[in-house]
């Protein structure tokens, strides 16, 4: 499916005008973005911090990125139209969902970028949790890369227990892919541990170069 020139356009001017926002505002900052494949499809795997996420890993991305949204964000209208127009993919609230699994698989056998956040909430103390396995039936049928992302910072920025965000500085890291066939030399407890462990070890790095760059500044 290529998608209409308005929407590509609208998608471009969001994604240089809020990279420019967030860098100046949030001090964002992005590492390993070249273990991000150039084309074709990639599953997108990160720890979830805040509200900011999927827009911190959209914008970290050079390439437009794929969202999922729970349908419950579709009934208040201003942010329908905003979700519906970036192409968001509606999900239950359980997970994926055959609809949601399906339109993933597309978009990802299509050539495209698709973002998870496999701990299925937002972190509640700021480190990584035990991932859901829901993915690696995904991961296993798209055949496609996996790559893990960590994000530090966010969950200073806006805590689920804040109502509303507060400027922090946010390091965002990039880890090396996990190729199809090595996601097809491991079963499903294997994946989701490895996949946790690259998470990890991203969010980590990304946590490392955040505190130097705040005791440069103090």
């Amino acid at each position: 499916m290529q998608r209409s020139l308005p929407k590509r356009l609208w998608y471009g001017f969001l994604h240089i005008s809020c990279r420019l926002l967030a860098t100046a505002l949030l001090q964002i900052r992005v590492t390993g973005r070249g273990h991000v494949p150039g084309g074709g499809g990639v599953l997108v795997l990160s720890n979830h911090q805040s509200h900011f996420d999927p827009v911190l890993i959209g914008l970290a991305c050079d390439r437009r990125l794929n969202y999922l949204a729970r349908q419950t964000l579709f009934g208040f209208a201003p942010f329908r139209w905003l979700i519906q127009s970036l192409d968001a993919i509606p999900i239950d609230r359980e997970g994926l969902g055959l609809a949601g699994l399906k339109e993933t698989l597309r978009r990802l056998k299509r050539g495209e970028m698709v973002l998870i956040f496999p701990e299925g909430t937002r972190t509640r103390d700021g480190e990584v949790a035990a991932l859901k396995p829901g993915f690696s039936a995904l991961a296993g049928r798209a055949k496609v890369p996996l790559v893990p992302a960590g994000i530090a910072g966010a969950y200073d920025a806006w805590p689920r227990r804040r109502l509303l965000p507060w400027p922090s500085t946010i390091h965002i890291h990039f880890g090396a892919a996990l190729m199809p066939d090595e996601i097809e030399r491991l079963d499903e407890r294997a994946l989701v541990a490895e996949v946790e462990r690259r998470i990890r070890a991203c969010h980590e790095s990304a946590r490392r170069r955040r505190a130097r760059a705040l005791s440069v500044w103090r």
